[in-house]
């Protein structure tokens, strides 16, 4: 190796060494994962709307038309599939815009995945101590939403 290699190499670990530029590489490595989720978010999500658009089709327009069977709870849960993902993404991209988790996206997020369980939830196949674990749940998350709600309200109109 030439000496200007090793002047660049050892260039290179000064600069890592910096507490300053290595954030600065912190931060360059976060917007690039975060834009990456975004991509792969995105793509989640369009799987999901086809996946939707195959199971409405089959449902509704093939026979046996059975749209308000048991497929009826499928089906809501595809489409809270996709509404799920699109909050996820939304996380990401507010994220993105602001480089803060925003803990109330994050809430909204859970609670309707919890909503999407109890909807497409087999009460049959279900224990008590399993429907209790997902009423803790909802209030832990109802009680979190109201409180970060709260706050965001009062500090909004107080500067």
């Amino acid at each position: 190796m030439s000496k200007q290699m090793w002047k660049e190499i050892r260039s290179q670990i000064s600069d890592w060494s910096d507490d300053e530029a290595f954030l600065i590489r912190v931060k360059q490595l976060e917007n690039l994962a975060s834009k990456a989720l975004s991509i792969a978010m995105v793509v989640v999500i369009l799987f999901a709307i086809v996946d939707l658009g195959v199971v409405l089709i089959k449902d509704l327009l093939l026979p046996p038309y059975n749209i308000l069977g048991k497929d009826l709870l499928e089906i809501f849960g595809l489409f809270l599939n996709v509404l799920i993902a699109l909050e996820i993404l939304e996380n990401i991209t507010a994220y993105l815009r602001k480089h803060v988790i925003q803990v109330e996206l994050v809430i909204v997020t859970s609670i309707i995945a919890v909503a999407r369980k109890i909807i497409i939830l087999d009460f049959g196949k279900t224990s008590g101590l399993d429907l209790i674990g997902l009423a803790i749940a909802i209030f832990a998350l109802a009680v979190s939403y109201w409180v970060i709600h709260n706050t965001n309200s009062k500090s909004s109109h107080h500067p």
